[in-house]
């Protein structure tokens, strides 16, 4: 894969550099929809939420940023992620080219916003007045696996895309779930503890739970907490990959 990367990696650049370039085409704030996008998101949450749950609650806004800075990485790289294969049959039908290459170029995409929204998020975490620590460094670490989760699902949901085109009907309403699972803009602390380890079983929980005790507790997750995020990525890449691997002919008769 890493031989292919470098082969392809003028196609790959050029993917980037257009999917980048669509995404803006005819906006007059181009890139600063990235910004702007969740910044918007998160003042109606603020405003909506706050006198729900966040009246005493220390660094709510921070809190509710965590949950939406990556919430809406990971919609928008799985639900581009899913159309890559179809959104660009047209090349690869012609063209001898690893089709996983559509996928992560849509990744990339999303990882750029992903770091333009980080930009803004730590802006906000000191205008809060949030105490920077070393331990901000482990950041690092739900970041990348949540890169490789994104792939893992955008394998998945793009190899079942080109198969079953309801796929996009279902992902809508999955997504509309785990958002509401991911207490993004609510605490689980009145739950029972088994209602709290049901959470555990949401993989997107894991990363916005990490980045709240990382940021807003500078505590860092103990070891079983990496550990059950690392087995989240390893189970759902190793699946989106023998997906590819043992469909990669039959992508060209459906599409």
């Amino acid at each position: 894969m890493i031989h292919n990367l470098k082969r392809y990696q003028f196609l790959f650049e050029e993917l980037v550099k257009r999917d980048f370039k669509k995404k803006y085409k005819r906006t007059v704030l181009g890139m600063g929809w990235s910004v702007l996008s969740p910044l918007l998101t998160l003042f109606v949450m603020k405003l909506v939420f706050t006198q729900f749950f966040g009246r005493t609650m220390e660094h709510y806004t921070i809190y509710i940023f965590c949950g939406n800075l990556i919430f809406a990485y990971f919609n928008e790289a799985t639900s581009q992620g899913m159309t890559s294969l179809m959104g660009n049959a047209a090349i690869f039908t012609k063209v001898n080219v690893p089709k996983y290459l559509f996928l992560f170029s849509k990744n990339v995409q999303a990882l750029l916003n992903f770091g333009l929204t980080m930009v803004v998020f730590v802006l906000f975490c000191i205008f809060d007045q949030i105490t920077f620590t070393w331990k901000m460094i482990f950041l690092l670490y739900p970041v990348c696996l949540l890169l490789l989760f994104n792939i893992g699902v955008g394998l998945i949901l793009s190899a079942l895309f080109v198969f079953f085109r309801d796929i996009q009907y279902l992902w809508s309403v999955a997504i509309q779930l785990i958002m509401y699972m991911s207490a993004i803009f609510y605490t689980i602390d009145q739950y029972s503890e088994t209602t709290q380890c049901l959470f555990l079983l949401n993989p997107v929980y894991l990363f916005i739970r990490y980045f709240r005790k990382i940021v807003i507790e500078a505590t860092v997750p103990s070891v079983w907490f990496h550990l059950l995020m690392l087995a989240d990525v390893v189970i759902v890449l190793a699946i989106g990959c023998w997906m590819y691997k043992k469909y990669n002919t039959r992508f060209l008769y459906y599409v």
